[in-house]
């Protein structure tokens, strides 16, 4: 059960709401956020939600049957709604598409992909600055400097950012450079860095684990949202499966299935999500029209010559054509 709390509940309201789920035989967590304060209820006796419902610093009360309860859809009317601020706004009839390299590699490439960007009207660019790669061997990013770097360049241009963060101890240089935080596939199930990102008052993109469930994603969901953090993205990236003739195996199924699970905005990933530069697009384009509200594609001027993924990655010349056929498809599908 969730119970939504009055922004002005006094602290004897409080207590008196706490004492009543507790006769119900109902477990209660305390969940403050940057909207909301609310109480979560965890039990199996049958009773009336009127009797909640009713009293005093109650906004609303719902029975939310879900492990996972406040990201689920069964309490929220609508979807939610991430704002990174001047206009730029994902979920809830709002698209946006992300793009940029899989890695952040030098200032000439931060400032080439940021003019490609802007003359394709692109609002949010991707890059990495430190990098979980299968080999140790391999570019591992250029850290917080890349980091400065690159925020500096976008802020200057109007251009929000989103980089991954890999543990904790991170978070607290990253937070003044980053527009939104991305949680890769191998950190899916990382609770510690869950848990510290829910602290945050910064957006989150979580991606689904390489071999995750939806209901693990969802489950990853709530421990950011239940610490504090309403401002969640989630995104489909494909899966390990027995199949070989790809990178992933992008699960379309997992998009509506999302879309009628949680209120979270849902964001597809094709470059990881098949790992072919040549069937990126139309990958894109099938999340589109099942319900994405958004769009993460690796994009560079000289693919060939990446850092990494250069192999599932667009050139200017193929992400250009991309973007206006995102266009085109968004207004086709949110007008049927």
């Amino acid at each position: 059960m969730i119970v939504h709390l009055e922004s002005n509940i006094s602290q004897e309201e409080l207590s008196t709401i706490k004492e009543k789920l507790k006769s119900i035989e109902l477990k209660t967590s305390e969940v403050k956020t940057q909207f909301g304060e609310y109480l979560i209820g965890i039990g199996k006796k049958e009773f009336d939600i009127r009797a909640i419902g009713t009293m005093k610093g109650v906004k609303d009360v719902h029975k939310v049957s879900d492990a996972y309860k406040l990201v689920s859809k069964k309490w929220k009317v609508g979807y939610s709604q991430i704002d990174l601020g001047d206009g730029v706004l994902i979920g809830d009839g709002h698209f946006q598409t992300m793009a940029g390299p899989c890695s952040i590699e030098s200032e000439a490439q931060i400032e080439s992909t940021v003019q490609h960007l802007l003359e394709n009207n692109v609002k949010i660019m991707r890059g990495g600055v430190y990098k979980p790669r299968s080999s140790p061997y391999s570019f591992r990013g250029l850290g917080q400097e890349g980091l400065k770097s690159f925020y500096k360049i976008c802020n200057a241009n109007g251009i929000k950012i989103i980089t991954e963060v890999m543990m904790k101890e991170q978070i607290a240089d990253m937070v003044d450079y980053v527009d939104i935080f991305q949680v890769g596939a191998r950190n899916a199930q990382n609770f510690n860095l869950l848990d510290a990102l829910g602290e945050v008052d910064k957006p989150v993109m979580l991606k689904r684990g390489i071999s995750g469930t939806l209901n693990e994603l969802l489950q990853a969901a709530e421990y950011i949202f239940s610490n504090g953090n309403e401002r969640i993205l989630l995104c489909e990236r494909g899966i390990r499966s027995y199949e070989t003739a790809y990178r992933n195996t992008f699960d379309i199924n997992a998009i509506p299935i999302l879309k009628a699970k949680t209120h979270l905005p849902v964001i597809v990933d094709p470059s990881h999500g098949i790992g072919i530069r040549s069937f990126v697009e139309s990958i894109a384009l099938a999340g589109i029209m099942a319900g994405a509200d958004g769009l993460i594609v690796e994009v560079h001027h000289e693919p060939e010559k990446a850092f990494s993924d250069g192999q599932q990655t667009l050139n200017y010349q193929e992400s250009k054509t991309l973007f206006e056929k995102v266009n085109k498809t968004v207004q086709f599908r949110d007008a049927l």
